[in-house]
């Protein structure tokens, strides 16, 4: 009997042995997470600013940048980086989740629009929060909300208030309750902490932090209500809801006091922070404050590029001072082209802001969505670095989780490559993303390949440019059903090369059918 148990015992035993074993040899084949903090991730985000405006980029800009040149030479520069489409809520939607936005829509949100994500999307803040991060969002948002779920259900009434020359009818400040949490903003995809305006130029014009408005609207906002003069351009502002004399030159300044003081804030706590610093400018309305006035030779939109570069500076002074540069990865880029107005700039002040590129915003020709990218990792990404890499940015998602050791969930499909070993200088086969898709209009594509761009239409551009701006660069007008630029040789886009490569254009057309067809999304 006592030698049973013993045998049992040593049976017993040796399973427990082997099992060990086993466990030993699962954890050495796992990729074991450094010991190391994570780093802090700051993401700079311009609206409407373009490729030709950074002076590190264009030696004839005419708007000085000596903090994002400063940047770019602590960093890595990539020189062919794009944004997912050629307007602002598309371009913010792809950088958040790692997605290209056609799969699921193409249009920005307007006034008062609802929320574009899915429910429990995962996104990256949702993921670095998860992987312990404090989240921040700061700034202009524009990716929609709940608001009908503020809105008064007694209240029946909408006001008729003129719009770009037509009336449009809208909910007034009264249809609404502001005391109530407004569902589906930034703090429903993984944001601890939200401040902002929502969009400068959309309603509702007030200060929202988190959920919640900090004064309520009381009056309606329209384009007639005597806001001034534009410095640049026209006023864009939609009708709706507002505070009592909301002051648009207000906004940038607050807005980057705010990220500021979240970064000072952030000096004494054991966690790693996510902040999201999504500027307003230099998007319309064009409100440089006076300070700034004449630091370019570029006009209003110029002093309006230098007062971001200064808050850029800001920001980085106050990571410096609480002694976080050196752990902390800073990436700068813009969500599109420039507006329209950039052309007369061209006129009025020799100055370029998509050089040397053809288009601008709304475009899918490489003004509207060829953007400045810079990324800066003390210790880690080699200073003076740079990189003509084609890369999306799509791609922020997945590199910065290789780059610090995150595991993405499981099922988590997405558009999103990865360049982190690029972006440490490690040796890395070139055409890392096979290619590059960028839209604006439902139905208008451009599709990038190393050197070659095809377009599925006859024209790249959203709205035609004036004539003396096609006789200046020498741009021509095509007949052709589509078009293919060689941008190793023609970076302007100048001269349709479809009909001398139609094998290429063949294997390019259904390149762009097979990606968009790959729908990737899993709930």
């Amino acid at each position: 009997m006592i030698m049973k148990r013993i045998g049992t015992a040593k049976i017993r035993g040796r399973y427990i042995l082997y099992f060990l074993v086993y466990c030993l040899f699962l954890s050495s084949h796992k990729k074991p997470r450094s010991s190391k903090p994570y780093p802090n991730i700051i993401i700079l985000y311009a609206d409407d600013m373009g490729y030709g405006d950074l002076g590190i980029q264009n030696p004839k800009s005419k708007i000085p940048t000596p903090n994002l040149d400063k940047l770019a030479n602590e960093g890595l520069l990539m020189t062919d980086a794009h944004s997912s489409s050629g307007i602002c809520s598309p371009s913010r939607y792809a950088l958040l989740t790692g997605r290209y936005h056609w799969r699921d829509f193409h249009a920005f949100v307007k006034s008062m629009g609802p929320s574009v994500f899915r429910s429990n999307q995962q996104t990256l803040p949702r993921i670095l929060k998860a992987n312990g991060y404090s989240t921040a969002a700061i700034g202009k948002w524009h990716l929609g909300w709940d608001w009908d779920a503020i809105r008064k259900p007694e209240f029946k009434t909408k006001e008729t208030v003129p719009l770009f020359e037509k009336n449009i009818e809208i909910w007034p400040s009264q249809a609404y309750d502001w005391s109530r949490s407004i569902p589906g903003g930034p703090c429903s995809i993984g944001f601890d902490y939200y401040f902002g305006d929502g969009t400068i130029n959309f309603p509702p014009y007030a200060w929202i932090e988190n959920d919640k408005v900090l004064i309520a609207p009381t009056t309606t906002l329209t384009s007639q209500s005597g806001l001034g003069v534009a410095l640049e351009g026209t006023w864009h502002p939609r009708p709706g809801p507002a505070i009592e004399n909301w002051d648009f030159y207000n906004v940038l300044p607050t807005l980057t006091e705010k990220a500021v003081s979240y970064v000072k804030k952030q000096k004494h706590k054991s966690k790693p922070f996510f902040l999201y610093m999504a500027f307003p400018s230099p998007h319309a309305p064009i409100v440089p404050n006076k300070e700034f006035h004449g630091k370019s030779k570029a006009g209003p939109y110029g002093d309006f590029v230098y007062q971001t570069d200064w808050c850029v500076g800001e920001i980085l002074n106050a990571l410096e001072e609480i002694g976080a540069s050196r752990n902390t990865i800073v990436i700068f880029s813009s969500d599109n082209g420039p507006e329209k107005y950039a052309y007369k700039r061209i006129k009025n002040f020799n100055h370029h802001s998509s050089a040397p590129f053809r288009g601008l915003k709304r475009d899918i020709y490489e003004g509207g969505h060829h953007v400045p990218f810079i990324v800066r990792w003390p210790k880690k990404i080699k200073p003076r670095s740079i990189s003509d890499e084609v890369f999306s940015q799509v791609d922020i998602l997945s590199t910065l989780a290789h780059l610090i050791d995150i595991e993405l969930p499981k099922g988590l499909a997405h558009d999103s490559y990865d360049f982190s070993g690029l972006w440490l200088g490690n040796k890395v086969s070139k055409n890392i993303r096979p290619a590059t898709v960028q839209n604006t209009r439902k139905e208008r594509y451009a599709l990038r390949k190393g050197r070659w761009l095809f377009i599925n239409h006859n024209s790249g551009y959203h709205t035609k440019p004036p004539k003396w701006i096609e006789t200046k660069f020498g741009y021509h007008a095509t007949t052709d059903s589509v078009q293919l630029f060689d941008l190793k040789n023609d970076i302007a886009q100048k001269i349709n090369v479809a009909d001398q490569n139609i094998g290429l254009v063949k294997s390019m057309k259904l390149h762009l059918e097979k990606i968009r067809q790959n729908e990737l999304f899993i709930e």
